[in-house]
């Protein structure tokens, strides 16, 4: 019989535990029916009835539901919303990516320019042409 009491004192004192934990990690928002600090002080004082109170009359019932599902956000709120950072955008991404290939056409097109500019001086002059004539990268 001392054995059921222990176990049932640690089953008590858990619970409490849990309870304190989710009503000071509660936002004021999911807090119900009296302020956080007296459902503390009834936690504290009556373990076992506190804690029962508080996971059910305390904090709101949809505080654990994740969000989505019925009794949820509405269609309005499900809605994907606009990406926080700039590389989680498509769009952004996908203008990196076009700008990359533009400056990659310039570039490959001055090459192209200036190897056929060397190309021509090299058939006129019959010299090789000099390191101070080359295009910046």
């Amino acid at each position: 019989m001392a054995r059921l009491y222990v176990l049932l004192f640690l089953v008590q004192i858990v619970l409490a535990v849990c309870a304190l934990i989710s009503c000071l990690s509660a936002e004021e928002g999911q807090i119900r029916a009296l302020p956080r600090i007296a459902w503390v002080l009834i936690i504290l004082f009556f373990p076992l009835v506190g804690s029962i109170a508080w996971f059910i009359a305390g904090r709101e019932p949809s505080s654990g539901a994740p969000k989505g599902w019925p009794g949820g956000p509405g269609p309005a709120e499900r809605q994907r919303p606009r990406p926080l950072a700039p590389d989680d955008d498509p769009e952004f991404l996908r203008s990196m990516q076009d700008r990359a290939k533009q400056q990659d056409q310039e570039l490959f097109r001055r090459w192209e320019e200036d190897l056929r500019r060397r190309e021509d001086d090299l058939r006129r002059d019959g010299e090789p042409p000099r390191e101070g004539d080359r295009p910046e990268v």
